[in-house]
Formats: C-alpha cells, structure tokens, sequence
C-alpha cells in the first residue's frame, strides 16, 4: 500500500515537472508561469464540478432507498468499516456492468453502479465492488487522477502549440534547429505526459484493490467480481467518451491493440492475481 502511495507521489510529481519544464522551454520564466496559472485554474473547475457532471453524462440518478434498501445497507456497513462518511448512491441505467466513485472528498462522496451490474453480480461480489470504490474515495484518487489528466491535457495543448509554432512560425523566425526542437517537443512530450497520466491510473486501481479488499477481510469477491465484469464489458462494452475509463472499476470500453497497452486500468490478470493471495 506505501508503495503505491510513494509511486504515485514520484509520478505526479514527474508530471508536474513536465509541464513545467515545457513551459519554461517555450516561453522561459514567463511560459512556466502561464503552464502554472493555466494548471491550477483547470485544476480548481474540475475539483469543485467534476462529480456534478460526470454524473449528468451518465445520465445517473438517486438511487430509491426502498427500491435498493439491500444497496443503501451494504454501502453504510462497508462506510463504517471503512472510517468514512456513507457517499450518496446513484444507479445509472446502462446495460454495461460496470461502476465508479465521484466528489472531491468523503464528505462529498458518490458511488454509481450501473443498472446491469445489479442484475449480475452476486452480494459477495456487489461487495468486493462497494468497498473498491469506497477505497477510491477515501484515498481521494478522484482528486488525484483529475490533477493528472488536467496537467496531461495542459501539456498537450501546449505541444500542440509548438507543432503550430514550428510549423507556421518557425521558418521566418528561427533557425532549422529551433524548429526541429519544436517539432521535437510538440510530439514527445504529449506523450510521455500520457505515460505518466496512465501510471498514476494504475497504481491508483491496485492501491483500491487492496484496500478495499482490506474493508471486507478478503480478496475473493472482488477477484470474482473482477472476472465477471470483465466479460460483461467485453460482450457489451460501453459507447461513448473513452477519455473517461479511468473513472469505472473496468474499463468500460473494448481495447485492442496499441489503444489496449495504453490501457488506464492494470492487466485484469494480475489484478485478479494479487486480489486471491491476499490475506487480513
């Protein structure tokens, strides 16, 4: 658990550094300041209206405390072995398994199940889910994976600047080497940033998997959980943006090829792998 804590201190800070460094490479003192400002104030938008609207483009709602009096019992025994306030519970009608956890800090907290979840998986399972989500809040990893993208999104505007820059500025007003350097950094950059962005989303899923599994007593629910989701997902994966697959507990969408290694979730393999060794 320290260990993926650590990792995603040293990624963050890579990344933050990052963006940074490309500032002060375009722009000297004044660029770096501008990737700065333009960064917290990003950051500050998403922390305070992500939930709200993650949670409008799924369309979820409140979840009835009659219809799912069982649900409502399960999230508040799981809160309360886990030290933290009980989130709100919304269901979204979706017919692909799947669910995710929202809001900047426990006290603001959301876990959202799709409608076809519910249907599929067993109470051990449901709750090996509960408490992975729970664990998602609780380590505010909502916070820290919207940092991360925000920072990745900063860097790949401002590599898109340089590309336009080296393109269309670049031969009337700097040497061959400027521009090739521009080039350079318009590209690469952009992508190590989404590297980064991707280790940080990893380490955060095993950092939940354990610590949830730690809420329950056992890993065993969540591994089956796991197994199930995933094969629910493939025969019926989600439509829409895939920029938000690190939110769910699977990824949502189908991933093959390149767009499969740069997957935001770990090898489901080995994250089921860990989940049935795991001992309390």
């Amino acid at each position: 658990m320290v260990v993926n804590q650590l990792k995603t201190v040293v990624l963050l800070g890579a990344l933050m550094g990052l963006m940074l460094g490309v500032g002060q490479l375009l722009g000297g003192s004044q660029g770096l300041t501008i990737a700065l400002v333009i960064a917290l104030l990003f950051n500050g938008v998403m922390f305070f209206f992500s939930s709200s609207i993650v949670l409008m483009m799924y369309g979820a709602k409140e979840a009835d405390k009659k219809t799912h009096a069982h649900l409502y019992k399960m999230v508040k025994e799981l809160s309360e072995k886990a030290n933290m306030p009980m989130p709100k519970v919304y269901i979204t009608q979706n017919a692909t398994p799947n669910a995710f956890a929202t809001g900047r800090n426990p006290k603001n907290g959301v876990v959202c199940y799709t409608s076809a979840i519910l249907g599929l998986l067993s109470d051990d399972e449901l709750r090996g889910v509960t408490a992975h989500e729970l664990a998602h809040i609780k380590n505010r990893d909502i916070l820290i994976t919207t940092i991360a993208s925000v920072i990745a999104a900063v860097i790949s505007y401002v590599g898109m600047m340089a590309r336009f820059s080296a393109f269309f500025g670049g031969g009337r007003d700097r040497e061959g080497g400027d521009m090739i350097s521009l080039l350079v950094l318009g590209i690469l950059t952009p992508f190590i940033a989404l590297i980064l962005q991707l280790a940080i989303s990893r380490s955060r899923e095993y950092l939940a998997d354990q610590r949830g599994a730690s809420f329950v007593g056992n890993g065993k629910g969540l591994a089956s959980a796991l197994h199930r989701l995933e094969t629910g997902v493939r025969n019926n994966p989600m439509q829409g943006n895939t920029a938000m697959s690190s939110l769910f507990i699977v990824n949502p969408f189908t991933m093959r090829g390149l767009t499969g290694l740069l997957s935001t979730h770990p090898p489901m393999s080995e994250r089921i792998k860990r989940l049935e060794a795991m001992t309390f």
